[in-house]
């Protein structure tokens, strides 16, 4: 089965994305964005583990992280392995910016409390961050990446930008949206 994101498999989509089934492969598509925000019983139902592959930008509120969150958070108690490929922040790893996330004010697009809007974290690293500090505990696994260094930038890493969603076409988008 895949699991979609805010923007659809493919990062196209900006509505509600549907759950159907994917053309490319026949697979199962269960929607995380709408009116389900978390793998239910009945998506994990039969899994060993779930492989979270997203491209994050670099700021608190791009939805990304919080959907890998909730994922963590269902399958920690299900004992489901929950394997994150790691990919490069575009914006880079050094620079931490804005004021921290209130705990009151958490949510879909804030999920962690005190978190800066630029955050300076790779999609591995928020998850282990959420997993040690929420006490999660889900078997995670974090595949790591070769050859980034913490200062480089999208464009530095040699790698074809692929659209994350529909308005992030580039890396100005990326460093603009923070």
């Amino acid at each position: 089965a895949l699991f979609s994101p805010e923007h659809g498999i493919r990062g196209i989509l900006d509505a509600n994305v549907p759950a159907e089934r994917d053309t490319a492969t026949g697979l199962t598509i269960h929607s995380l964005y709408g009116d389900t925000q978390r793998p239910t019983a009945a998506m994990l139902n039969g899994l060993d583990a779930i492989v979270v592959d997203l491209q994050d930008i670099g700021a608190r509120y791009y939805t990304y992280m919080t959907t890998m969150a909730y994922v963590l958070e269902e399958a920690a108690p299900r004992k489901l392995k929950v394997f994150v490929l790691d990919r490069p922040n575009p914006i880079g790893g050094v620079a931490i910016d804005g004021p921290g996330l209130d705990a009151t004010a958490t949510s879909f697009v804030g999920y962690f409390p005190g978190m800066p809007i630029r955050h300076g974290l790779t999609m591995g690293e928020l998850a282990k961050l959420f997993n040690a500090e929420k006490k999660i505990n889900a078997d995670l696994t974090v595949v790591a990446m070769k050859n980034w260094r913490r200062d480089a930038w999208f464009d530095d890493t040699g790698l074809m930008w692929v659209n994350p969603s529909p308005n992030m076409r580039n890396l100005i988008a990326a460093t603009l949206y923070p």
